[in-house]
């Protein structure tokens, strides 16, 4: 009797959402040591989104989970994965309340906590669910309300960061199909903790006897020591994909690098050896959404026209954690062009 074909996950819908707020440089220096040439020639943003008050990082997520899950043409799945630094609340978890504003009760629903890999962990864990048979279909969508953390007066994070959703919805599938996503790539070095992080407000903090410094609730990061890791790291991890996947560099047709910084994603495509133009970026004008920022990337390149059936794909993030991670995957035909606003 011959053995069943192994299930993975295959992309068969995409969708994003920013919030309506468009902040650009002029305006964040009228209240900070800036410029827009400043925050241009060091990040290549020229500007960002950020939640009105009262909104949730579960009502970015929920209404790019409704558009992917729409483009996809289904009306359940099985489980709903949210990939966040930015919870709507330390307990509980948002993919449940994502779920129910969703009328997806019932469903298995968690969040992945790996900052900006976190969209790259969650396609691990969602294929593993699918390849588990667990799932059929996961909605995977990545998060951030990165305003909520940021300390106004730092123009160090304050001009980088920016809020968004992007999702994709998984369905099982064979490996060798259009769509189907590839091997992985996944690592951390927590000896990095401190480069990239929120101090206050875990247990850490909580039971360590102290009161919390007022900078300690809000998101820090040391810039120059995160840039080499961060180069350094998906170049390592998108070669070792690669030769899983065994794709050649320049049979790669896109790079979809976390939307970070410019000048990391133009290092690193020089350090893989993929040309720069083949490098899919919206960084300029959302800035760095963290665990949405590929799921973004990938919904809005796709809606340019830029992404077409059988291109190859290569995607790689690094966060904190320190985390990274990469995977590979080949457009699909039903997933290749939109004309309606993404926004």
């Amino acid at each position: 009797m011959p053995s069943p074909q192994p299930r993975t996950a295959v992309l068969c819908g995409t969708g994003s959402h920013l919030p309506p707020r468009r902040v650009d440089n002029d305006e964040l220096s009228r209240v900070l040591d800036t410029s827009d040439e400043w925050i241009r020639s060091r990040t290549g943003i020229g500007a960002r989104h950020w939640a009105d008050p009262g909104t949730t990082t579960s009502d970015l997520a929920a209404a790019a989970g409704a558009r992917a899950v729409a483009d996809a043409g289904v009306s359940e799945v099985d489980a709903v994965v949210v990939a966040t630094t930015t919870p709507d609340r330390p307990c509980p978890a948002t993919a449940p309340v994502v779920a129910g504003k969703l009328g997806l009760t019932g469903v298995a629903a968690f969040d992945v906590a790996a900052v900006c890999t976190g969209f790259i962990y969650g396609l691990a864990t969602a294929t593993g669910l699918i390849a588990a048979g667990a799932a059929r279909r996961v909605l995977l969508i990545g998060a951030e309300t990165y305003s909520s953390i940021l300390d106004p007066a730092d123009r160090t994070t304050s001009v980088i960061f920016g809020d968004g959703a992007g999702a994709v919805v998984l369905r099982a599938g064979e490996p060798g199909e259009p769509g189907a996503v590839g091997p992985f790539d996944l690592g951390s070095d927590g000896d990095g903790v401190d480069l990239i992080t929120v101090r206050g407000g875990g247990a850490e903090q909580r039971l360590s006897g102290r009161e919390p410094e007022p900078g300690d609730r809000y998101f820090a990061m040391a810039g120059k020591s995160v840039f080499w890791q961060a180069v350094r790291n998906m170049s390592k991890s998108a070669r070792a994909v690669l030769d899983q996947a065994g794709w050649r560099v320049d049979e790669v047709d896109h790079l979809v690098g976390h939307q970070a910084n410019l000048r990391i994603l133009n290092r690193l495509a020089d350090d893989i050896g993929i040309p720069r133009e083949r490098s899919i970026t919206n960084i300029a004008e959302v800035g760095n959404t963290s665990a949405a920022s590929i799921p973004l990337a990938l919904d809005q390149a796709r809606a340019a026209g830029r992404l077409r059936a059988g291109d190859r794909v290569l995607l790689t993030a690094f966060g904190g954690g320190l985390t990274w991670g990469s995977t590979t995957l080949t457009w699909p035909e039903q997933a290749t062009t939109r004309t309606e606003e993404r926004t």
